[in-house]
């Protein structure tokens, strides 16, 4: 069963102060627990694509993140050079503030441009940050990642108030139906949790703590 669960892990370092050492213990990790992905701010994707070369890993980065913040130009532009770099998935944030001020429009727009700029080149996960949403608003946001093509609705930076939970998960893959994949990230410590989540409907755990999940522990860090 642990490598079933290892196969849907995102084992993730995003700390603003991660060396290149500990991001190439990351790689070493993610070939021998194979991991699904390794994943880790743009700055690091040529090296992490280039540790991971011909292991079955994905390089997974992260797009407007952690405040989604940024314009969808912005956007578009790092998920184009992240996928030059070697990245194979993009973990994107949405306009938040939109989402609140009602302006779907503008949202959807904001997902369409790191969708389209991924042409089929890299999965697109949208961070939707739900500890900062009502029920309302991440329904919305998760049906806004649908019309948009993206290919997974994801919890949270890591970074917030909060992180995955199970109502949350049962949520969000009610909205998105069977198809799209979800993933929790966010608090996802011990093998317990990320067995509750993947019942509720996660199709994938975002952590850094993915090699105590692996071996029924408990990891620290928050993410």
């Amino acid at each position: 069963m642990s490598k079933d669960v290892a196969k849907m892990i995102d084992h993730t370092l995003l700390k603003a102060d991660a060396t290149y050492a500990e991001i190439e213990k990351l790689c070493a990790e993610a070939r021998e627990y194979n991991f699904a992905s390794v994943c880790v701010n743009p700055t690091w994707v040529k090296k992490a694509a280039e540790l991971l070369n011909g292991s079955g890993v994905d390089t997974c980065t992260v797009i407007g993140f952690p405040l989604g913040a940024t314009t969808s130009a912005t956007k578009a532009f790092e998920t184009t050079n992240a996928i030059e770099n070697g990245a194979t998935e993009v973990d994107m944030v949405i306009n938040i503030g939109a989402l609140k001020d009602k302006h779907d429009d503008v949202v959807e727009a904001d997902i369409r441009a790191v969708v389209e700029a991924a042409k089929g080149k890299a999965l697109v996960k949208v961070i939707i940050e739900t500890a900062l949403l009502t029920d309302e608003e991440k329904v919305r946001a998760c049906k806004l990642s649908v019309s948009a093509g993206a290919d997974f609705v994801k919890t949270s930076t890591g970074f917030s108030t909060g992180g995955a939970t199970l109502a949350d998960i049962k949520l969000m893959r009610e909205t998105v139906g069977p198809d799209l994949g979800v993933k929790a990230s966010g608090g996802v410590r011990d093998a317990e949790t990320a067995f509750a989540l993947i019942n509720a409907g996660a199709t994938r755990i975002g952590a850094s703590s993915g090699i105590a999940i692996v071996k029924g522990e408990t990891g620290t860090s928050s993410y």
